[in-house]
């Protein structure tokens, strides 16, 4: 589930202008009084040979937007519409962000740098354009437990202050600025195909399923490549909505303007990790119907998907495409079973008994009331340690489980230090607060060491 990328030299290869220039507009960084490095994601830097850089350096690129050598000359902001909350946007885009770069990792895969609260945009609309310092700490926290717990997820790879005093309604203000840059496979959106499709424009459209057949997917691609690419789309997206519920996490805003077409989750604003599996957990305070709840996550993806599908009819007709689009239940159910063995350490069983297995761990987290991380924490390799539930939906899952063999190693100093990685609420709130008040990163950096702390313990195949 874990994604180990070699340490790579510096590879520059900006494919974006093969796209045309209709698929974003050039923009410039906004001029901030200050440029103060918090972050730098040193790990995620050697991929793409970029950790030799000196702070300074890293500050010119990375706050002050000076391009990479042999890369984009200036930033795109890329266009795209959407369906928002099911409504749909003609009127949205990169409004607080854009492109900077393009380049290859360890694995040859093509990654962006995209921004976050670099200033305004043609699609800024009303919006100042910029980012709050809290918003930028909370993707680190993001961003680091997803990839802990093998989500494919976009990383975090830059966060420096901007020295503006920001004014939010739904914080404390004036609040501290900053500007976020992530490295992501893509930014190419369900909402980018959409945009396409409104605008009847057949040429772009192909232009665009090319691009992320053979750029992004590393595909050739067949006589229908439309359908083509639905299917891996499908594909991708069902083992991201599956990833999601096994990670208990809830990202907030499933909108098809936050779908990237490689399902890596990225675009991180009011998300929430559920204690419990409670389906009707909600992240976002203004998702009052529960829309993108825990336990409709999915159902939301399937949607999302199905708007894709509309979009792709501009080159394909509709039984291939709905085709696609059938096989997300049965792939979800099946990343579903694999994910859940997967953190637990166990060895497969077979569909059916794995498939009871999982189902009897969902009643003893909700019905036992067993919070999602203790959970998977204290059952890894089949144990059961002193610490265990003793209620009757434990003990019919540990009847199920007892038939199982262990895949992980439970050998890790992780596994034996008494208590498991989380990132409720709570402890987002107290690592800003240590920022907000005193200036103190150090709690921050502790739990970055912890997740990935984590991440090496669940990566760990036994022998």
């Amino acid at each position: 589930m874990h994604i180990n990328v070699l340490p790579s030299p510096y590879r520059p290869d900006p494919k974006i202008a093969s796209l045309g220039a209709k698929i974003g507009d050039p923009v410039q960084s906004a001029d901030f009084p200050q440029t103060i490095l918090r972050y730098r994601n040193d790990r995620w830097a050697a991929t793409v040979g970029l950790d030799s850089l000196s702070d300074a350096e890293w500050v010119q690129h990375f706050g002050r937007f000076v391009p990479l050598p042999d890369n984009m000359p200036e930033p795109l902001a890329l266009r795209y519409h959407g369906h928002q909350f099911r409504v749909y946007n003609p009127e949205i885009g990169d409004g607080r962000g854009f492109l900077h770069a393009q380049l290859r990792d360890g694995l040859d895969r093509l990654l962006d740098f995209g921004t976050k609260g670099s200033g305004t945009t043609p699609y800024s609309r009303r919006g100042d354009g910029r980012l709050t310092l809290k918003g930028g700490v909370r993707e680190i926290l993001a961003t680091e437990m997803l990839e802990a717990l093998g989500v494919n997820t976009s990383k975090s790879f830059s966060l420096i202050e901007t020295g503006e005093e920001l004014m939010r309604g739904d914080e404390p203000s004036p609040t501290r600025s900053a500007v976020l840059v992530r490295l992501s496979h893509s930014h190419i959106r369900i909402g980018t195909f959409q945009r396409m499709a409104a605008e009847g424009d057949s040429e772009g459209m192909e232009r665009l399923v090319t691009y992320c057949l053979t750029i992004l997917y590393n595909e050739t691609p067949s006589d229908n490549p439309a359908a083509q690419l639905l299917h891996l789309a499908v594909e991708r997206i069902a083992d991201l909505a599956a990833s999601y519920m096994v990670a208990g996490f809830v990202h907030g805003v499933l909108n098809t303007d936050n779908i990237n077409i490689t399902g890596e989750s990225f675009d991180y604003g009011p998300w929430r990790f559920t204690e419990f599996w409670d389906p009707h957990f909600t992240a976002a305070y203004f998702d009052e119907t529960g829309l993108y709840a825990f336990g409709r996550q999915a159902e939301a993806m399937h949607w999302n998907l199905g708007q894709l599908a509309v979009s792709l009819r501009l080159l394909c007709e509709a039984p291939p495409l709905i085709e696609a689009l059938e096989r997300f239940p049965a792939l979800f159910q099946a990343a579903i079973i694999k994910r859940f063995l997967w953190r637990l350490g166990l060895q497969p069983q077979g569909t059916e008994r794995d498939r009871e297995l999982v189902e009897a761990a969902e009643r003893a987290m909700a019905r036992g009331k067993i919070p999602i991380d203790i959970f998977f924490y204290n059952y890894r390799g089949g144990r059961l340690v002193e610490t265990r539930q003793t209620d009757e939906f434990s003990a019919a899952f540990e009847a199920v489980l007892a038939d199982y063999l262990p895949s992980g190693d439970v050998t890790h100093p992780y596994w034996t230090a008494g208590a498991p990685c989380s990132m409720l609420i709570d402890e987002v709130e107290q690592i800003w607060s240590a920022i907000a008040q005193d200036d103190d990163w150090a709690p921050l950096m502790q739990k970055v060491d912890a997740m990935r702390s984590m991440r090496e313990a669940l990566s760990i195949v036994k022998e």
